[in-house]
C-alpha cells in the first residue's frame, strides 16, 4: 500500500496533465479553426491568381521563344503596321465627316457635296488599303500561331474580326466600312433634289379650256439657272454612287405631275371616253375640235418645255438617259391619252359625217409632225412613235374608206322612202356639206394628201381630178335621189313641197362655192327654175284652190232673197272651213326648213287666200254673224287665218334625223 503523501502528489500531477493537455487540444483546435477561417477567404483569391495566371503564361511565352522567332515576328508587326494605321486614320476621319453630312443640304449644298466627295475619297481609300493590311495582319496571325506566341483564344478573336473585314472587302460593301453614312448622305442629297423640283415645278396658271387661245403664247417656266446647276451636281453625285435611277424616279414622278396639273385645267376628261360610251361621231363632235387644239398646245408648249429641261438637267448623263427620263414623263403625264382617243374616233362606225372628223384628226397630227419627230423620234419613244404611225394609219385608211364609199352609199339611199313632212333629206344635207367642204381651201389640200398617201400604200398613183370628178359624181347621184324620191310620194302636193325644198337646197348651198364653180351656172338656172316651178304647182294644187269654196254666184244683190243667201254663204263657209281644217292640219305637219323660202310660200298662201276671205266676210258674213250659230260658220277671224297661214312649214323642235347607212354589197 502506497504512502498516503506520495499518492497525493502523483494524482495531482495526473490531473496537471490532463489539464494541460486539454488547453493544449483547446488551443490546437483554436488555430485549426481560424487556419480553416483564413483558407476559406484564400480560396477566391487562390482562383483570382489562377485566372491571372494563364494570360501571364502567354505575355511571357514569346519571352521564352527563340531570339531568331522574336527578331522575325518584329518584321511582320512592322509590315503590317502601316497599311493598318493609315486605314484606322482615314476611318477616323470618316466619323470626324459625320456630323456635316447628317446637316440639311439645302443649308450649304456646295459645302455639303464637297464634304460627301471627301467621304468617297476616304472609303475609296479604305476599300483599296483595307485588303492590304488585312492581308499583313492575316499574316502575323499565322506567324504567332506556328510559333506558339500567343495565346490561342486571343488568337481566334484575331482571327474572327479579319474575317468580317475579309467578307466587307469582297462584298465590295462601304457602308460596313462607314457604318452607313454614305447612304444616309445619299438619302439627303435625294430629298434635296425632290425638294428643289418641286420648289420650282409650278402648273401653268389657266382657269379654263375656253382661254387656250390666250394661254397658248405662255410656256412653263423652266427652272432658274442656279438650280439646274444644282440639280446637275447632285445627279453627279447619285451617279458616282450608282444611284442614278432614283434620282431619274424622282425627276420623272415631280415633272409628269406638274404637267398633269396644267393638263387638267383644260377638262380633258373626254380622253377618256370608251367606244361604247358614243353612238356616233356626232355625239362628239365638239370634242374632236377640242383635241386638235389640246394636242398642239400640250406638244408645242407642255412637252416641248419638258424636252429641253430634260436636256438642260440630264445633259452631262448622256442622250439615252435624258430622252428615256423624257419619254416616261411623256407617258406618266398623259400624253397616251390624246392617242387613244384618236383610235377611239377610228373604231366608231363609219358614217360620212365621221370623215371631217378624221381628215381634222390627221391635219392636227400632220401639222405637228415635224415637233413630233423631234421629241419623240428618240429609241427610249418607241412606245409613242408606234401608237402614233398606227394612228395616222386608222385614220388614213378610214378617211379614204370613207371617201370611196360616199357614191355608193348615196346610191344605196335611194332605196329608202323620203322624209315624211317634206324635209331635207340628212343624206342631202350631209353629202353637199362634205362635198362643199372637200373641195374647199381647208379640206380639199388635207384630203387630197390621205388620198395620195393611201393609194401609196397601194402603189397605185393618184391626181387631184380624181378627187373633183368623185365629188361631181356624187353631186349627180344625189340629184338622180332626189327624182327617185320626189316621185314616191303618194301625196302630190307635199311630193311639190319636198322637190321645192331639195331643189332650193341644193341651189343655195352650192352657189358660190368651189363644188358650184366646177357645176357651171345653168346648172343653178336649172335647179332655181325646178323651185319655182314646184312652188308655183304646190301652190296653185293646195292652197290657190280654196278662195273657189266662196263664190259669189246668187249672192248678188241677194236675187233670191235674204234667207237663201244666207244659207248660200252658210254652205259655202262651212266647205270653207271644212277643206282649211282640212288642208292647215295635213299641211301643219309639213316642213320648210330654209327660213327665207318658208317666209316667202307663207306670203304666197296669205295672199292667194286672206284677201278672198276679208272681202267676203265684209260683204256676206253679217248675214250668218246675225244668227245664232255664227260661229259654226264664221269660224275664223281674218286675222286669225292670217296668222295660222303664216306659221306654217316650221321646224319641229328636238326633231333629229340620222343618216341611214348601208352595207356594200
Amino acid at each position: 500500500m502506497a504512502e498516503p503523501g506520495r499518492s497525493d502528489v502523483n494524482g495531482n500531477d495526473m490531473i496537471g496533465n490532463l489539464i494541460a493537455a486539454r488547453e493544449s487540444l483547446k488551443l490546437s483546435l483554436e488555430k485549426s479553426k481560424a487556419l480553416g477561417f483564413a483558407l476559406e477567404k484564400a480560396g477566391p483569391r487562390l482562383d483570382e491568381i489562377n485566372h491571372r495566371l494563364s494570360p501571364l503564361e502567354a505575355a511571357v511565352r514569346p519571352i521564352r521563344a527563340d531570339k531568331e522567332a522574336l527578331i522575325a515576328a518584329g518584321d511582320h508587326i512592322n509590315r503590317a503596321i502601316g497599311p493598318a494605321a493609315a486605314v484606322l486614320k482615314v476611318f477616323d476621319a470618316v466619323h470626324g465627316l459625320e456630323k456635316s453630312l447628317l446637316s440639311d443640304p439645302r443649308n450649304n449644298l456646295p459645302g455639303y457635296l464637297s464634304v460627301l466627295k471627301r467621304l468617297e475619297e476616304a472609303l475609296r481609300f479604305m476599300g483599296d488599303n483595307c485588303g492590304l493590311a488585312i492581308q499583313w495582319l492575316e499574316d502575323i496571325l499565322d506567324y504567332l500561331e506556328d510559333n506558339v506566341m500567343a495565346d490561342e483564344q486571343h488568337l481566334l478573336n484575331l482571327k474572327k474580326s479579319l474575317k468580317g473585314l475579309s467578307e466587307l472587302q469582297s462584298d465590295g460593301e462601304k457602308a460596313g466600312l462607314d457604318g452607313g453614312l454614305l447612304n444616309a448622305a445619299l438619302d439627303k442629297l435625294e430629298g434635296e433634289f425632290r425638294r428643289l423640283l418641286t420648289e420650282h415645278s409650278v402648273p401653268l396658271p389657266m382657269s379654263s379650256s375656253s382661254d387656250l387661245g390666250e394661254q397658248a403664247a405662255i410656256s412653263p417656266s423652266l427652272l432658274p439657272v442656279s438650280a439646274i446647276h444644282k440639280l446637275q451636281a447632285i445627279l453627279g453625285r447619285l451617279r458616282t454612287n450608282n444611284r442614278l435611277e432614283k434620282g431619274i424616279s424622282i425627276y420623272v414622278e415631280v415633272r409628269s405631275s406638274n404637267v398633269r396639273a396644267s393638263l387638267k385645267a383644260l377638262d380633258l376628261d373626254y380622253l377618256e371616253i370608251s367606244l361604247a360610251e358614243f353612238n356616233d361621231v356626232q355625239s362628239i363632235e365638239g370634242y374632236i375640235a377640242h383635241w386638235g387644239k389640246h394636242l398642239e398646245f400640250a406638244v408645242k408648249h407642255l412637252f416641248e418645255a419638258e424636252y429641253k429641261l430634260c436636256n438642260d438637267v440630264f445633259e452631262r448623263m448622256g442622250l439615252d438617259v435624258w430622252m428615256g427620263c423624257f419619254s416616261k414623263i411623256a407617258a406618266q403625264a398623259g400624253f397616251l391619252a390624246f392617242l387613244q382617243f384618236g383610235k377611239t374616233v377610228t373604231e366608231s362606225k363609219k358614217d360620212p359625217i365621221k370623215l371631217l372628223k378624221l381628215l381634222d384628226i390627221f391635219a392636227s397630227l400632220n401639222k405637228l409632225r415635224l415637233d413630233f419627230n423631234r421629241l419623240f423620234g428618240g429609241a427610249a419613244c418607241m412606245e409613242i412613235q408606234n401608237l402614233t404611225r398606227d394612228l395616222i394609219k386608222r385614220v388614213i385608211d378610214g378617211a379614204a374608206e370613207i371617201f370611196w364609199e360616199l357614191l355608193v352609199q348615196v346610191e344605196l339611199q335611194r332605196q329608202i322612202p323620203p322624209p315624211p313632212d317634206g324635209n331635207i333629206p340628212i343624206l342631202v344635207s350631209i353629202i353637199t356639206d362634205h362635198c362643199n367642204k372637200l373641195l374647199g381651201d381647208d379640206y380639199k389640200p388635207i384630203l387630197n394628201q390621205v388620198l395620195l398617201i393611201h393609194r401609196s400604200w397601194k402603189r397605185e398613183k393618184f391626181q387631184e381630178r380624181i378627187l373633183v370628178s368623185e365629188v361631181l359624181n356624187i353631186v349627180k347621184a344625189i340629184e338622180l335621189n332626189l327624182e327617185t324620191w320626189t316621185k314616191a310620194y303618194e301625196d302630190p302636193i307635199l311630193s311639190n313641197i319636198f322637190a321645192m325644198n331639195n331643189h332650193y337646197h341644193l341651189f343655195k348651198h352650192l352657189k358660190g362655192t368651189k363644188v358650184g364653180d366646177l357645176l357651171g351656172d345653168s346648172w343653178f338656172r336649172e335647179h332655181e327654175q325646178y323651185k319655182d316651178y314646184y312652188a308655183t304647182i304646190f301652190l296653185r294644187d293646195s292652197w290657190g284652190k280654196l278662195p273657189g269654196h266662196l263664190s259669189r254666184e246668187g249672192l248678188i244683190l241677194f236675187s233670191g232673197g235674204r234667207a237663201t243667201a244666207r244659207d248660200l254663204v252658210k254652205k259655202r263657209l262651212k266647205n270653207f272651213n271644212e277643206a282649211f281644217d282640212e288642208m292647215y292640219k295635213r299641211q301643219s305637219c309639213w316642213v320648210v326648213p330654209d327660213r327665207a323660202l318658208r317666209e316667202k310660200i307663207c306670203q304666197q298662201i296669205v295672199q292667194a287666200v286672206v284677201p278672198v276671205y276679208r272681202s267676203y266676210m265684209q260683204n256676206y258674213g253679217p248675214l250668218v254673224e246675225q244668227d245664232g250659230s255664227s260661229s259654226k260658220y264664221a269660224k275664223y277671224s281674218v286675222q286669225t287665218l292670217e296668222q295660222m297661214l303664216s306659221s306654217l312649214f316650221l321646224p319641229k323642235p328636238g326633231k333629229i334625223c340620222k343618216f341611214q347607212r348601208q352595207a356594200t354589197q
